[in-house]
């Protein structure tokens, strides 16, 4: 003790003393990355190296190292952090831009911004925080292959090519071009054969077909790999062949790291190398999994403590120290090229200030996304877009005004939100009258209608509720910050606290105040929240839910008797992600569809947005209502409810525009056949309500094009776990589409003519033939007709393109030979005999578009025009 004190008090006394570490090798910014990485790891011992090998890494303070956590996400703008940032469209609507230059911009700009919360993170001494690194685990480039897996809206769709070249631009404007140092460090995901379901996603083992893994699974990682040179790869939960995808012979090593020659680092998915012993059963123990997981080359758990188990495994002769060390290295290479031992008047990003945060090109281009988002799926007489001269126009439906919804899975909290309602009453002013009712749920017509009872809520005399927030789970201790708030309800995106200085993982909550009610009656209380909560009344739990219970609401009825005084204690707890708290009451009242359609039958147009939300689509999440189901869909088909109500809305005999909102494909059969115009909005960010006003009204002619197939019925889909591409996606489905892979229309009309074939380059010229400016998506398909095992089409082309008027453009395509290339049995690729089919468009050969009818088809010496 005598010899630590000494030590202390020569350090105060000797700042050089203290800073001594900076004369090593692994402080020199003249050395080479690699010598600097190698000294560094040298100086730390066998645990120090372990602790580094988990997302939350220590510090290691006799070295100088900061802590710093691995864990954070940019998915479409930066995520869960607490500070306000930009939210862009959700991933599948970025995807439906087919806007590679677009998608590369708002990465930059995300990373731009992550750069400022990192920055900020570090001035105010929360840069070891999770959400505040520069390493993104992000982008997902699962194929969709399945409309019913909830995270599919997290991917950019169906088909491996438009994927890999989305996920390329987006690498490549996050990671920027600067010749030393990242901007940001992208993450490809989840590596591999990992599409839902959701609910058995730590247990399932899929065995694709060796053409189904390198000619669909596989394709948009070797992009990012081989090609973008993405910083990470995150393994998957599933096993693939009986091995767990991060120990995985085939995936990890032949693969990876020797095939490909991958040299970054691997990230396991979260509590993925726990599945290992506790749910895939292929390991005894957590040493055994963590051995085999680093062995096959996973850097990083992202976990809590299986990876802990190394250093005996290492003493025990399981690994060798210098297994370990090269998973160090690879994890100090990245943090050495994202500038975290050099001074930050070396690293530009570093001088990234707070007013990027939002600012106003990166809002611009969120609005400029969600517009090129928008798919018009159907427009029967030109009935979009609406004139502004209307005078009544009814805006019905659960994602008019809904918040949530438009902003989509992993998204950030930006600091103001447009919903469809509100762009529609700024497009049109006061001087137009719109009503407005939700009318529904998504699944039900049973609303609660809510009654103010803040008026009657006091705590010690006064008016409102004490609000007690505990920097733990369990509400231990002494309350970190005592408030009164007027009401419980609040929602805190992931990241977010309710009070300064909480963790922002595993905090509780404990709200108490006196009801003195009003009326003898029965008072019906409904409570929500995002994980446990419960409720007591005079000291007596009435609602329990304190296990996990996302998006479950409950409601009790309490009978209560005028001027009488009750004691209500509401207790919550956020385990991780987002959290919310919200006690409610009134009374549950079922939706009467006539009477609605009587007090809309004077409006000139009724709008109506529904769909479905990332409240009951998303990762892993205990929603059990029907259709769903943790997190997936049991049924593509429109929830009953929403069709019976738009039967009833037609019934006014008002034209009825149906908007909707979803991350996945929805079967709409009725709704194309009966309604006049239909648009599909995604989850378009934070500018959504704005974009979606600037396409119904005409101030943006609508561009987007499906990135998935939008099938008739569930008939049309195999079973959800058949992982065999036999049947799915538009480049193996047999049948006819309700809204086709490509489609979308325009409120102009585009031809193509004069196709041709020169060499390795297949040209068309495009005019706009129609009245209005606009962008057409120009796609090429490749087809082999009578290969067995060949894709129906395949897109191998695409480019955006803006004419005016009567404008002509020629676009061209550079066909490779990778290209007119096939995938065999064994997974290798080859030329086929015969002649293959290009085909040049504004969508796939063989479908109608309205607006893009013609699609030219040739071989080298036969042309053909649709």
């Amino acid at each position: 003790m005598k010899k630590l004190f000494f030590f202390i008090l020569v350090a105060i006394a000797s700042p050089a003393l203290a800073q001594e570490y900076k004369a090593f090798p692994m402080w020199d910014t003249k050395l080479p990355t690699d010598q600097r990485v190698s000294d560094l790891v040298a100086r730390l011992t066998l645990e120090e190296k372990v602790k580094q090998m988990l997302n939350a890494a220590p510090a290691v303070p006799r070295l100088g190292i900061p802590a710093y956590d691995w864990w954070n996400e940019t998915l479409h703008g930066v995520a869960r952090t607490p500070y306000a940032v930009t939210s862009y469209p959700q991933a599948i609507a970025m995807a439906a831009t087919w806007d590679t230059a677009a998608l590369h911009l708002m990465a930059d700009y995300s990373a731009t911004e992550g750069r400022a919360v990192h920055n900020r993170a570090t001035a105010e001494g929360k840069n070891n925080q999770r959400y505040m690194g520069l390493t993104y685990w992000t982008p997902n480039i699962n194929i969709f292959r399945d409309p019913r897996w909830g995270r599919g809206q997290e991917t950019y769709g169906e088909d491996p090519y438009l994927t890999a070249k989305l996920g390329a631009a987006f690498v490549r404007g996050l990671q920027g071009d600067d010749p030393t140092y990242l901007k940001a460090a992208a993450c490809a995901k989840h590596f591999a054969v990992h599409s839902g379901p959701e609910p058995s996603r730590h247990v399932d083992n899929f065995s694709p077909s060796a053409h189904d893994l390198w000619d669909t699974y596989l394709p948009a990682f070797q992009e990012l790999i081989v090609h973008a040179g993405v910083a990470g790869v995150m393994c998957a939960y599933n096993a693939v062949d009986k091995q767990p995808c991060c120990a995985n012979d085939l995936l990890m090593v032949d693969i990876l790291r020797n095939k490909w020659k991958f040299n970054g680092y691997v990230t396991s998915d979260c509590w993925a190398i726990d599945d290992f012993f506790k749910y895939h059963k292929t390991h005894k123990d957590s040493a055994s999994a963590a051995v085999d997981a680093v062995m096959h080359g996973t850097d990083i758990e992202c976990g809590t403590s299986v990876y802990y188990t190394l250093v005996n495994a290492v003493k025990n002769g399981l690994i060798t120290e210098e297994q370990i060390n090269t998973s160090v290295k690879k994890l100090f290479t990245i943090r050495y090229r994202l500038g975290m031992f050099d001074p930050p008047a070396m690293v530009k990003y570093a001088q990234t200030p707070d007013s990027e945060l939002e600012s106003p090109q990166h809002v611009a281009h969120a609005l400029k996304m969600a517009r090129e988002s928008i798919v018009l799926l159907k427009n029967s007489q030109q009935l979009l877009p609406l004139r502004k001269t209307l005078k009544k126009v009814a805006i019905i439906g659960p994602n008019a005004d809904n918040k949530i919804a438009v902003l989509g899975n992993y998204n950030g909290m930006p600091s103001h939100v447009v919903t469809l309602l509100d762009g529609i009453k700024a497009r049109l002013g006061q001087e137009v009258t719109i009503h407005y009712e939700k009318a529904i749920n998504y699944t039900d017509d049973s609303l609660l209608v809510y009654r103010d009872i803040t008026p009657f809520l006091s705590f010690n005399g006064q008016a409102g509720i004490q609000a007690q927030y505990f920097n733990n789970d369990n509400l231990q201790g002494e309350p970190l910050h005592t408030v009164i708030e007027k009401e419980i309800d609040h929602y805190w995106s992931e990241g977010q606290t309710p009070a300064p200085g909480l963790s922002t993982t595993r905090f509780s909550g404990r709200y108490t105040t006196y009801l003195k009610a009003s009326a003898t009656e029965p008072l019906n209380i409904e409570m929500d929240a995002d994980d446990g909560y419960r409720l007591y009344v005079n000291g007596k739990i009435r609602i329990d839910a304190w296990q996990r219970n996302r998006w479950g609401a409950r409601q009790f009825q309490l009978p209560v008797v005028k001027d009488s005084v009750y004691k209500l204690v509401v207790e919550f707890y956020q385990n991780e992600g987002n959290a919310s708290i919200r006690l409610k009451a009134g009374n549950r009242v079922k939706t009467d569809f006539n009477a609605l359609a009587q007090r809309v039958k004077d409006a000139d147009v009724i709008i109506y947005a529904g769909g479905i939300s990332p409240q009951l689509e998303g990762e892993e999440m205990p929603v059990k209502v029907p259709g769903f189901n943790g997190g997936d869909r049991t049924t593509i088909q429109l929830p009953a409810v929403q069709t019976q109500l738009l039967q009833a809305l037609q019934s006014t005999g008002k034209p009825v525009v149906f908007v909707m909102m979803t991350g996945s494909a929805i079967a709409c059969p009725w709704e194309d056949r009966n309604l006049p115009a239909i648009v599909n909005a995604w989850y378009g960010g934070q500018q959504a309500g704005n974009a979606i006003a600037d396409v119904l009204f005409g101030d943006y002619n609508p561009s987007g094009r499906l990135p998935v197939t939008f099938y008739q019925s569930d008939s049309d889909l195999p079973a959800f776990s058949d992982y065999s591409m036999k049947g799915r996606t538009y480049r193996y489905f047999q049948g006819k589409a309700l809204y086709p892979f490509g489609y979308g229309l325009s409120y102009t009309n585009f031809t193509y003519k004069q196709l041709t074939i020169t060499g390795n380059t297949a040209a068309a010229t495009v005019t706009n033939t129609g009245t209005r400016e606009g962008e057409e998506v120009v796609q090429l398909y490749i087809s082999h007709p009578g290969i067995p095992g060949a894709p129906v089409k395949a897109l191998k082309g695409f480019q955006r393109i803006a004419l005016r008027p009567g404008e002509s453009r020629q676009v061209q395509f550079k066909i490779t030979p990778d290209d007119l290339a096939l995938v065999d049995t064994n997974g290798h690729l080859y030329t086929p005999k015969g002649k293959a089919l290009v085909s040049i468009g504004g969508g796939q050969p063989g479908v109608a578009n309205k607006t893009t009818s013609n699609v030219l088809t040739a071989t080298v010496d036969n042309l053909t025009h649709e």
